[in-house]
């Protein structure tokens, strides 16, 4: 059954061709100016539209960016392969492309400036606990299915693969971090070496109950 479309604040359907370019807009702005000068304002010049466009669908410029910010990551939830290496290999695949893409400044900003403005600290603390979970659900089938040990440390791998994609988007030179290619071959091989690592570091301590897994206290 085809969804319909979205509908404004006035109850009209909503263009989603108009969506995409505030979205667009509104991280671009982000990344370029970071919060301080992020403004419904600035963000209806770069996507084109009359700042009416951006208040009849998000009711604060904290809301706008939040929703930006989060519709990059939302295609974590919707891995699930049936095969934990082709699993991981999505989802750092997802995090290259927008750690290293146009958007990758904004994702980095939000970090890092989230916590320190009030209106965004508790709306992205929302969406970031929404992204754990589906990470952490990931690794979780492959438990489940027997793919990986019950003694995984599920925190623990998945900040390897997190933390190496964005140092790679830091550290990498330019010329390398442009190619989809060579994107795509880091990604393949950091996967094979964290679950080659963590087969090895299971099967060495089979009986070994795990040490605390900082997320899972509070997000399962």
């Amino acid at each position: 059954m085809d969804t319909p479309p979205r509908k404004d604040r006035s109850g009209r359907p909503r263009d989603p061709d108009v969506d995409r370019r505030i979205t667009a807009a509104a991280l671009q702005v982000f990344g370029r100016l970071g919060w301080s000068g992020f403004s419904m304002e600035a963000v209806a010049r770069a996507a084109g539209v009359g700042k009416a466009s951006l208040y009849l669908r998000w009711s604060s410029k904290e809301e706008l960016l939040t929703e930006a910010v989060a519709s990059r990551f939302a295609p974590i939830a919707e891995i699930d392969n049936g095969d934990v290496h082709t699993d991981l290999l999505e989802f750092a695949d997802l995090l290259m492309e927008l750690f290293h893409g146009p958007d990758g400044l904004a994702a980095r900003r939000m970090a890092v400036e989230s916590r320190l403005t009030p209106g965004i600290a508790e709306r992205w603390q929302r969406v970031r606990e929404s992204q754990i979970r589906a990470s952490r659900a990931i690794v979780k089938r492959a438990v489940a299915r027997g793919e990986l040990s019950p003694h995984t440390p599920v925190s623990l791998l998945l900040d390897a693969l997190h933390g190496a994609v964005v140092n790679h988007s830091l550290a990498a030179p330019e010329h390398i971090r442009q190619q989809a290619a060579a994107r795509r071959r880091y990604a393949r091989r950091l996967v094979d070496f964290l679950l080659a690592s963590l087969r090895a570091h299971t099967a060495e301590r089979p009986g070994r109950a795990l040490e605390a897994d900082v997320d899972s206290v509070t997000i399962r």
